[in-house]
């Protein structure tokens, strides 16, 4: 029997989360210095564990999968991957991760905050919300659990 478009859309999708979860888990256990990759490989075994499990469930079709992702739904999802992707593979190494970060979160929140693109205040709200969202991660990295973050350019 074939399965649904969006239980198959779900498979797919949780597949290559699990995937990706794979690869950052192995990366998290290979690279030197170990105790650099202590937190992340922490995080890695957690989202793997949780990714595993979510692919298995839609494998098996124990999972309540709705209507799938309609093409406007993956047309307002497209600007964001993009961004994510450019983000991954090469702004985090290019720019530094402190640079690129809030450079990728202030253009993900402008392109889908739903508030006015022509007002000043809405712009300094966002820059305002990246400001913080920087500041809580450095300090969340950098001071309370002091790990490595990829240094490049600026940081």
């Amino acid at each position: 029997m074939t399965p649904s478009l969006p239980r198959l859309q779900h498979v797919i999708g949780s597949g290559i989360v699990a995937a990706v979860g794979l690869s950052v888990a192995y990366i998290s256990y290979t690279q030197q210095p170990a105790e650099a990759f202590l937190f992340p490989r922490l995080i890695a075994t957690v989202f793997v564990v949780l990714a595993l499990w979510t692919f298995g469930k839609a494998c098996l079709g124990w999972t309540k999968v709705g209507h799938g992702i309609s093409i406007s739904q993956m047309a307002n999802l497209t600007p964001g991957l993009i961004v994510t992707l450019i983000y991954i593979f090469w702004a985090a190494k290019g720019l530094g991760f402190y640079t690129a970060t809030p450079i990728a979160f202030f253009i993900l929140l402008s392109l889908y905050d739903p508030a006015s693109h022509r007002e000043v205040k809405t712009w300094l709200k966002r820059l305002f919300i990246t400001a913080c969202f920087l500041a809580v991660m450095y300090g969340l990295f950098a001071k309370l659990l002091k790990v490595y973050t990829p240094r490049e350019i600026f940081f």
